[in-house]
């Protein structure tokens, strides 16, 4: 029976050919880098994966209900007052699945529900001290270490790492028929 483990097949996820791209100004060396780095950010955005499910599983949470957590604790820090309609702007969620998220999320003890200080027709929406320790303390950890990665640069490979990100940014907008779908369907609910 083989191998089920990709390495031990000799399995790599990314080839030195492509149909999609013109190489032939690139050396197979730097065919070879290329590819190289296409797997470190296969491997980076596995272990960005694993670290979301891990957060997730550590505050007993969904990716809605993350985000938004997420969301509510900066805009607090900003001194900036968030209300259902924002959170359900934010991520990407129907304003009943808000209700549902938000009303979840006060039975679990991790956000509360206040008045609003401008405007009496709706409420504000802030996490809970004891979330906000919790997550400061899992994840805020994990950021840091991000941070500390990034301080390790200096400032000429900070600039090519950002320039370099950007340009996977934008390389990475759905494109053709996978931009098609994604009009095609906005406003998914994601809760």
């Amino acid at each position: 029976m083989p191998s089920a483990d990709p390495k031990a097949a000799g399995l790599t996820y990314f080839s030195n050919e492509s149909e999609f791209s013109d190489r032939s100004a690139l050396s197979a060396s730097e065919i070879a880098e290329c590819t190289a780095l296409m797997e470190a950010l296969r491997q980076w955005h596995e272990a960005e994966r694993v670290l979301a499910e891990a957060s997730r599983r550590y505050m007993q949470l969904n990716d809605s209900d993350m985000r938004t957590i997420r969301l509510l604790i900066r805009a607090q820090r900003q001194g900036l007052v968030v209300t259902p309609k924002d959170i359900a702007a934010a991520v990407g969620i129907s304003s009943a699945s808000t209700t549902k998220l938000i009303d979840r999320l006060v039975a679990g003890g991790h956000l509360v529900r206040i008045p609003h200080p401008h405007d009496r027709r709706t409420t504000s929406i802030e996490v809970t001290e004891a979330t906000a320790q919790a997550a400061h303390e899992a994840v805020g950890r994990q950021h840091a270490r991000r941070f500390e990665a990034i301080a390790a640069l200096d400032s000429q490979e900070r600039e090519t790492v950002l320039r370099f990100l950007s340009a996977m940014t934008e390389a990475d907008r759905p494109q053709g028929v996978l931009a098609d779908n994604a009009r095609d369907r906005p406003g998914q609910d994601r809760a």
